[in-house]
C-alpha cells in the first residue's frame, strides 16, 4: 500500500516515484481545483489591481468563473482533447481559461505576448488550436494579420473590450459574452462529470520551447506529469496556507505556471497578479511575498538597483551599507557552508541587520521572504552569497519544460552554492555519455507534439530524459557546466563550456549578459550587453557625454570600464579560457527582440548571426 505523509498540511505520497501519484487523494488538476475551491469557499484565492487598487477574489469566485467559461466553451463546440491557446499577460482570466480548458478535458497552451503574428500562426497550426483567448486590441491585431493562415481556429475570445466596442468579426466574441453563455448553459453536475472523466494519463498542457535551435516544439505534459511536479515542488517552496505570492513571469513558462497556478491548489496560498512586467518591483513592495521565484535577470536587476541606491547615499550611509554587507557576508560564509555561526559574528550581524539590512529588505519588499528561488538560467554564485548576506535566503534549482518545471533544488538544510541542488523526491538523475545529464521520474514529459523523431532522440527506451545539459554529480549535488550544443572547440582542439565564463561576467553590475565566441577559432571573444541603469549612472558620475544607448556603448570610457571587468574575470580562468577581445551590443534588447527568449536569455545562435560583423571584426 502506498504510504502517505503530511507535508505543510497536505497529504502527499511518501515515495512519489511509485504509482499512483496523488495529492490529498486527487490525481488530476481539475479534481484538486474543485476540492480546494469548495474547501476554502470565501477565503481569498487571488488578487488583481483595478484602477490602482488591489481587488480580492475568493475561491468560490475562482470555481464559478472556471465553470462558466468551461460550459460556455462546450456550448461553442469544445471537445475533449481539443487545444485551447491563451495569448495574454498574466491575469486572473489567464488562470480561469487555463483551468476551464482542463476541467472540460481540453489541452491548454500559452502564447507569449512578445511573439509575432507569424509565430502565433505557427503555434496555432502546430497545436491545431480551435479556440484562442487573447487579451486586448494589441494582441487581436496579430490574429487579424494572419487569420487566413490558421484554418483550425474557430473562435477567438477577447478579454478586454477597450477600444473594441464597435468591433465585429464572425469568429470573435468577448469574454463577457462567453461567461454569459456559460451562465445560460450552467450545469454543475455536467461540469463535475467532465472533471471526473479526466484521467492522470490525459494530456493537460502544451509548453512550447523557446526555439533557439529551430522551430519551437510542443512539450506534452500529462496530468500525472504536472501533479508529480507539484508534489516535488512542495519540498522546495516555502508557501503554506495564506502565504502571499506574486505572479509576474509569463504564464506560458512552466516554472511560473507551476508556482503561481498549480502549487496554490495544494497549499491554498494567495496569488497576486503583477500589473505588468514594468511594475514588478513596485508590486513586490506592495505584496511583500512569503516566497519569490524569479529568473536570474530579475535577481540581477534588484542587486543593481541596490548598488545604485548605495552609491547615491550620503558618505555615512555608504559606510554603514558597506559595514552591513561585510557583517552579512561573514555570517553567510558560515550558514552557506552548513556550519554554526560564531557568537561574535552573529552579534555583529544582528546589530547591522537592525540598523541597515532589515530596512533594506523592507524597501525591496522582501521583509517577509522565507525563501527565494532562482532557475531557468545560470546565476552567479557571488550573487547568491550577496543575497544571503542581506538576509534573503536565495537558492538555485533546475528544471525544464520536459520535467514539468522541477528536477533538482538546493534547500536551506541541503545547499551547495554553485550547484543546482539535489534531485527532488521522485526524480532520479545520472550522468550519461559525453557527460550529459539524464533525468527520470513521473514528472518527465510524454513527448513532443507531432514529432516522434525528436521524442525518440530525447527519451531513451526505458524513460530517461536526455537533457542536452553537461554536468557532474558530487555527493548528490548536480552542477551544470553548459549545454552540449554550446560547447566550444577551439582551433587548438580545446573543449570549453562557455556558461561558467558568461555567468561570471554577469556578476559585474555593469554587464547584464554575454555570449562567448570561439568555436573553431584560435581564441575566445565575447559579445556583451551592458546593464543600462548602472552604466548610465557611471557615465553621469564620471561626466561621460552620451546622447543615446548606442553612443553610450561607443564611449571610450565605457569600453575601458567593461575591459576592466573582463580583465577581472579573465584572472579567474586558465589562459585558453580567457577572453582576448570583446564588443558591446549597442542595441537595447527586450523580450520582443528575437535575440532574447521570453525569460530574457540571449539566444546564442541568433545573436551570433545578427552580430556577425562584430564577431568578424574581432578575428
Amino acid at each position: 500500500m502506498m504510504q502517505e505523509i503530511t507535508l505543510k498540511g497536505v497529504r502527499v505520497n511518501a515515495k512519489p516515484g511509485q504509482r499512483p501519484v496523488h495529492i490529498d487523494g486527487h490525481r488530476t488538476l481539475p479534481a484538486l481545483l474543485r476540492a480546494r475551491c469548495r474547501e476554502n469557499a470565501t477565503a481569498t484565492a487571488h488578487r488583481e489591481k483595478h484602477l490602482g487598487i488591489w481587488q480580492s477574489f475568493s475561491w468560490t469566485d475562482y470555481l464559478t468563473n472556471v465553470r462558466h467559461i468551461g460550459m460556455g466553451l462546450r456550448a461553442l463546440g469544445l471537445r475533449r482533447g481539443d487545444v485551447v491557446s491563451i495569448l495574454s499577460e498574466d491575469n486572473k482570466e489567464w488562470m480561469y481559461c487555463d483551468m476551464a480548458a482542463q476541467c472540460m478535458g481540453a489541452v491548454s497552451s500559452g502564447v507569449y505576448t512578445t511573439d509575432s503574428a507569424r509565430q502565433l500562426a505557427f503555434l496555432v497550426n502546430d497545436s491545431q488550436t480551435r479556440f484562442l483567448f487573447i487579451e486586448n486590441e494589441e494582441q487581436l491585431d496579430k490574429f487579424l494579420e494572419v487569420e487566413a493562415q490558421m484554418p483550425s481556429l474557430e473562435k477567438v475570445i477577447i478579454f478586454d473590450p477597450e477600444g473594441l466596442h464597435v468591433f465585429e468579426h464572425p469568429k470573435c466574441l468577448f469574454l463577457a459574452d462567453l461567461l454569459e453563455l456559460g451562465r445560460a448553459q450552467d450545469d454543475p453536475a455536467a461540469f463535475d462529470a467532465e472533471i471526473d472523466k479526466t484521467l492522470p494519463e490525459d494530456l493537460a498542457v502544451l509548453i512550447y520551447t523557446s526555439g533557439t535551435t529551430g522551430d519551437p516544439k510542443g512539450v506534452m505534459l500529462t496530468q500525472e506529469n504536472i501533479v508529480a511536479g507539484m508534489e516535488a515542488g512542495l519540498y522546495s517552496l516555502p508557501f503554506q496556507k495564506g502565504s502571499e505570492q506574486l505572479c509576474f513571469l509569463p504564464l506560458c513558462h512552466i516554472l511560473e505556471r507551476l508556482v503561481s497556478l498549480y502549487i496554490p491548489l495544494i497549499v491554498s496560498s494567495t496569488v497576486n497578479f503583477a500589473e505588468s512586467p514594468e511594475t514588478v518591483f513596485d508590486n513586490i513592495r506592495e505584496v511583500s511575498p512569503h516566497g519569490f521565484v524569479a529568473v536570474p535577470r530579475v535577481w540581477e536587476k534588484i542587486y543593481s538597483r541596490v548598488l545604485i541606491l548605495a552609491q547615491e547615499a550620503t558618505p555615512i550611509g555608504r559606510w554603514a551599507f558597506g559595514q552591513a554587507i561585510r557583517a552579512g557576508e561573514a555570517r553567510a560564509a558560515h550558514t552557506l557552508a552548513g556550519k554554526p555561526v560564531p557568537a561574535s559574528v552573529a552579534a555583529r550581524y544582528w546589530v547591522w541587520d537592525q540598523m541597515v539590512l532589515k530596512n533594506l529588505r523592507r524597501l525591496l519588499g522582501m521583509d517577509r521572504l522565507a525563501q527565494g528561488l532562482t532557475g531557468a538560467a545560470p546565476i552567479s554564485p557571488g550573487l547568491l552569497r550577496w543575497y544571503h548576506a542581506i538576509g534573503v535566503p536565495l537558492f538555485e534549482g533546475f528544471g525544464m519544460s520536459e520535467t514539468a518545471g522541477v528536477a533538482t533544488v538546493n534547500l536551506p538544510e541541503a545547499n551547495s552554492v554553485g550547484s543546482v541542488g539535489r534531485a527532488v523526491p521522485g526524480v532520479q538523475m545520472r550522468i550519461g555519455q559525453n557527460d550529459e545529464i539524464q533525468i527520470k521520474g513521473l514528472n518527465v514529459f510524454k513527448g513532443y507534439l507531432g514529432k516522434p523523431d525528436k521524442t525518440a532522440e530525447t527519451l531513451t527506451e526505458d524513460g530517461w530524459l536526455k537533457t542536452g545539459d553537461v554536468g557532474r554529480i558530487d555527493d548528490g549535488y548536480l552542477t551544470i557546466t553548459g549545454r552540449m550544443k554550446d560547447i566550444i572547440i577551439t582551433a587548438g582542439g580545446k573543449n570549453i563550456t562557455p556558461a561558467e565564463i558568461e555567468s561570471r561576467l554577469k556578476f559585474s553590475h555593469y554587464i547584464s549578459d554575454a555570449v562567448i565566441i570561439g568555436d573553431r577559432r584560435k581564441y575566445l571573444t565575447a559579445l556583451i550587453m551592458i546593464d543600462q541603469e548602472n552604466v548610465e549612472k557611471f557615465a553621469q558620475d564620471k561626466k561621460v557625454p552620451f546622447s543615446d544607448f548606442r553612443s553610450l556603448c561607443r564611449a571610450p570610457e565605457i569600453v575601458d570600464l567593461i575591459k576592466r571587468e573582463v580583465d577581472t574575470v579573465n584572472a579567474e580562468f586558465a589562459r585558453v579560457e580567457q577572453i582576448k577581445d570583446f564588443r558591446l551590443i549597442d542595441v537595447l534588447l527586450t523580450a520582443e527582440d528575437e535575440e532574447l527568449t521570453a525569460t530574457m536569455k540571449l539566444k546564442r545562435a541568433t545573436v551570433e548571426n545578427r552580430h556577425k560583423a562584430l564577431i568578424d571584426d574581432m578575428y
